[in-house]
């Protein structure tokens, strides 16, 4: 609620001012634009690393050889710096020497991250990427806590793999697949490095999200510390409130 810039922490100066900083960052005209990439940016990447990470989950299930090594491969994404992600991702992406343009378009320059309609679909693929190693171990470890003797009586039943699926193993999953969601999307609400490294939010505001919008305010082009912390405070009880919503959830869970 105060006017905190640069030059504040020289001279010791930052009025008060109410709730201005928050009347701006609502009345900025990217305002609409950056929650509705956030909302996507979120949602797309949620949905998609919770399908493939359940998808391999119910793959590495099965014991076969290798099984382990491989399910080991697939958390290298999780366990690499994201800023060494990022920079990959972003060569990968690069218009004239990318992987991406060279190999699957014949080398066509189109430029994933420099092009407006692109560049936010170019980050969520990169963020899929990052998070399909947690929902893999999450929804691996609910598969393991199944019984077999569950699956084998609806074999018995005559049940196919699709009815065993939608009515043994989805509805059990549910517990363990609510708490991937909630933290997936905390974490996801709070990506900064990914998308940062690979666009700054470009080209033309075109993959800002809340998170990097904040930084954007506070340290780049207008240094406007309070605006920054006011879009970073939203950002914050948005959080906040999903995180309260997964305390209940582990509550009620516990009480069944």
């Amino acid at each position: 609620m105060q006017d905190w810039t640069m030059r504040s922490f020289v001279t010791g100066e930052a009025p008060f001012i109410g709730f201005d900083n928050y009347a701006r960052v609502f009345s900025d005209p990217a305002f609409t634009r950056v929650a509705w990439q956030t909302t996507v940016f979120t949602v797309v990447s949620l949905l998609v690393q919770y399908v493939i990470g359940l998808a391999l989950a119910i793959f590495f299930s099965r014991r076969f050889p290798l099984s382990m090594l491989l399910r080991s491969l697939m958390l290298i994404p999780w366990l690499l710096p994201i800023v060494v992600s990022a920079t990959t991702w972003r060569w990968m992406f690069h218009q004239d020497y990318g992987v991406i343009n060279a190999r699957l378009f014949d080398g066509t320059d189109i430029g994933w991250l420099s092009t407006p309609e692109l560049s936010l679909w170019s980050v969520i693929i990169a963020n899929i990427w990052l998070g399909i190693p947690f929902n893999l171990v999450m929804l691996y470890g609910g598969l393991q806590s199944i019984p077999d003797s569950v699956y084998e009586a609806a074999a018995i039943d005559g049940a196919g793999p699709w009815r065993i699926f939608t009515s043994i193993t989805f509805p059990l999953l549910r517990p363990v697949s609510t708490v991937t969601l909630l933290l997936g999307l905390v974490y996801t609400l709070k990506a900064f490095d990914i998308i940062w490294v690979m666009s700054r939010g470009g080209p033309v505001n075109s993959s800002h999200t809340l998170s990097t919008w904040s930084y954007q305010f506070a340290f780049e082009t207008e240094r406007a510390l309070g605006v920054g912390s006011a879009v970073a405070t939203i950002l914050f009880f948005i959080a906040v409130v999903f995180g309260f919503f997964y305390m209940w959830t582990l509550r009620r869970e516990a009480r069944q």
